[in-house]
């Protein structure tokens, strides 16, 4: 019995010296949790929050003039554009929500995402929304994890 007791504590020593695994997370939902964190930062205006998400340099097609934006600074000269076109139609709130994902293709470090997403916005006041808009995102794992590279909005 000594013997038995011995063993036993051994073991409960051990295993509560020994690390606790890290939990198992499939890659694409690695993937899908930048694309979350990156909408939800949107949602909140949080552009910190985005800016985690995002790589240095991105493409980006959206329904708003002038409609394309590339290279280093892509995204704050988004953010720009989009907060002067809301302000010439009087929208405020904006939000876009995202559908359980249509398609993601991974290979290697590189990422393809399709959803369809609803914006919803108040425009004066009045809520409105877009319906059934396809996004398509892709992205690039980095030392930094996964990161946004580019996203095109297609509006139904």
């Amino acid at each position: 019995m000594k013997k038995f007791l011995t063993a036993l504590a051994a073991i409960v020593l051990t295993a509560t010296l020994w690390p606790a695994a890290e939990p198992v997370v499939s890659p694409e939902a690695a993937v899908m949790k930048v694309v979350d964190q990156f909408l939800d930062g949107f949602a909140k205006g949080d552009t910190k929050m985005i800016t985690a998400t995002i790589a240095p340099e991105m493409a980006i097609l959206d329904e708003f003039p002038p409609h394309a934006w590339h290279g280093t600074g892509a995204f704050a000269q988004w953010m720009h554009d989009y907060e002067a076109d809301a302000a010439k139609h009087g929208i405020t709130h904006g939000s876009v929500s995202a559908g359980k994902p249509s398609h993601i293709d991974i290979n290697d470090d590189d990422a393809y995402v399709t959803f369809k997403a609803n914006y919803s916005f108040k425009r004066r006041g009045k809520l409105e929304e877009e319906i059934g808009s396809t996004v398509t995102v892709t992205l690039h794992k980095g030392a930094d994890g996964w990161r946004l590279t580019g996203w095109a909005w297609a509006k139904r």
